[in-house]
């Protein structure tokens, strides 16, 4: 039997014995050892994985193992991980070993997963395209037909698109704070799924902007997507952010019958210069919908065109306050002091010496909206912005719409390195179909639908109603279906 790709397939091949999570485990371990070339595992962990995947099988053996039982995973570099080394990317967490465990991956090893190790990103997670790493870019696995050129697998949660894609795990964690999940699921092919704000804890990652952050999964599937999140999701006492609400069997909401659910299609998303393929693949999504017997019906977000403006106030200006933490003091880097030195000067050296170019950027961004005679100018007015932006979508969903259509980017994956001299408003303008979401507190969904000329996937996106994440996965399952992309990358690395 061949290995199975999915976590479905591989839940199956388990239970039937046709596979051990031993042997599934040891393969992955070997083809992360071959996989340097795409810099997307930062901290291996095989002996600990081997060790899980020997208790899930005899698990496993015992009967009425859960779904995620012996299924071997990636962790992004954002969650906190007992007595491995968690440093989001961070020059300034080098060292950093947390004594705890993210309430997500926690609940991840007591339903049998198995971490493989710890996945690159972008530092603290600022950043589309991975090349802000202390650990150095993580690498797509697809390249442009004929071409050598190294792309970007997107960010901030890239190591983990980049290691789905690449068949170097059944599926990994992401957060997504602006579309850190569901640009690079697009830019690599894959699935990745954004839950609603609250539905999954955020006790134990690493914070970037504490109002916008929110953990999922990245899968090769919508039906794995379904799968893990039902072991990540659920209430947190340690979370004050993390809603206490029933969490369905959102693999069971898969019903694949989407006729008579409304389909919202915002015109404010047709942006001038948006790339033909980009536009050609959101009218096939469109058509797909509606043969599947979904009504399409043109909406309005009015207040789409401040979005990026503010949330380029809102998440610098949490980050500056969340990063505060970071002072040489109480754990991480701690930068040599001379003669004479006081505290300050250690927190400025440790900062500077610390903090990546982007960080520093959005710290004194953030710092700057924040300050006296600036904040009512910056923050508040975003704040307001954000609240009509959330009041958009609630208009929209209370007449009806079940879920909206869109783009998950702008642009196919680009080459590393290629926007390295640009204005940093030219990156960020990747993330101008997610952020709203973000913005709104929303579940919303991207899933591979399509390929450029060159070869390169390209992703839909679907918006849903707040909790609703089993039926936009059911909506994203017909999706899947109909659009039926099974590319997968030519092996170089």
């Amino acid at each position: 039997m061949s290995a199975p790709e999915t976590i479905a397939e591989a839940r199956d091949a388990l239970r039937n014995g046709d596979v051990t999570s031993a042997e599934l485990t040891q393969g992955y371990i070997s083809a992360i050892s071959e996989a340097g070339a795409l810099g997307a595992f930062v901290h291996e962990t095989p002996d600990l994985a081997m060790d899980m995947a020997r208790a899930a099988d005899k698990r496993i053996a015992e009967g009425g193992a859960p779904d995620m039982c012996g299924i071997p995973l990636g962790i992004k570099d954002l969650f906190c991980t007992q007595g491995v080394a968690s440093q989001a990317a961070s020059r300034i967490l080098d060292g950093f070993t947390p004594e705890y465990e993210s309430t997500v991956t926690a609940k991840l090893w007591r339903s049998g997963a198995v971490m493989l190790g710890k996945l690159n990103m972008d530092e603290f997670a600022m950043g589309s395209s991975n090349e802000t790493s202390t650990y150095g870019p993580a690498v797509n696995p697809y390249r442009r037909s004929g071409d050598t050129e190294a792309l970007t697998p997107g960010g901030s949660s890239g190591g983990s698109a980049s290691a789905v894609a690449a068949s170097l795990c059944l599926a990994a964690t992401g957060t997504d704070t602006g579309g850190s999940i569901r640009q690079p699921a697009a830019f690599t092919g894959i699935t990745g799924l954004k839950p609603t704000y609250g539905r999954v804890s955020r006790w134990g990652i690493v914070a970037f902007a504490s109002s916008l952050d929110q953990a999922g999964p990245m899968t090769r599937t919508v039906r794995d997507s379904a799968i893990m999140l039902q072991a990540m999701a659920g209430h947190d006492a340690s979370d004050s952010t993390s809603a206490d609400i029933p969490v369905p069997d959102f693999e069971a909401a898969l019903s694949g019958d989407i006729r008579g659910k409304v389909i919202g299609v915002p015109r404010e998303y047709r942006m001038d210069g948006i790339p033909k393929e980009i536009d050609a693949l959101w009218q096939d999504g469109v058509r797909m919908l509606r043969e599947a017997g979904a009504e399409i019906r043109e909406i309005s977000l009015p207040n789409t065109k401040y979005a990026l403006p503010a949330y380029y106030v809102i998440a610098p200006a949490e980050a500056s306050s969340n990063l505060a933490r970071y002072d040489g003091v109480r754990f991480g880097r701690r930068a040599k002091s001379e003669p004479g030195d006081g505290i300050l000067e250690m927190y400025e050296k440790t900062r500077a010496e610390g903090f990546g170019a982007e960080v520093q950027r959005r710290v004194m961004v953030g710092t700057y909206v924040l300050s006296a005679g600036f904040y009512d100018a910056y923050y508040n007015r975003a704040r307001k912005v954000r609240a009509l932006i959330k009041h958009d979508f609630d208009t929209v969903f209370d007449k009806g719409v079940d879920a909206i259509l869109t783009p998950t980017t702008p642009s196919a994956a680009f080459a590393l390195g290629s926007m390295a001299d640009a204005d940093p408003v030219q990156m960020y303008l990747n993330d101008v179909f997610t952020v709203t979401v973000n913005l709104a507190g929303l579940p919303a969904i991207s899933v591979p639908a399509g390929q450029t000329g060159d070869g390169l996937p390209l992703g839909l996106q679907l918006i849903g109603r707040p909790w609703d994440e089993a039926g936009l996965l059911n909506t994203a399952d017909v999706l899947e279906r109909e659009a039926g992309f099974v590319a997968r990358p030519e092996r170089w690395w």
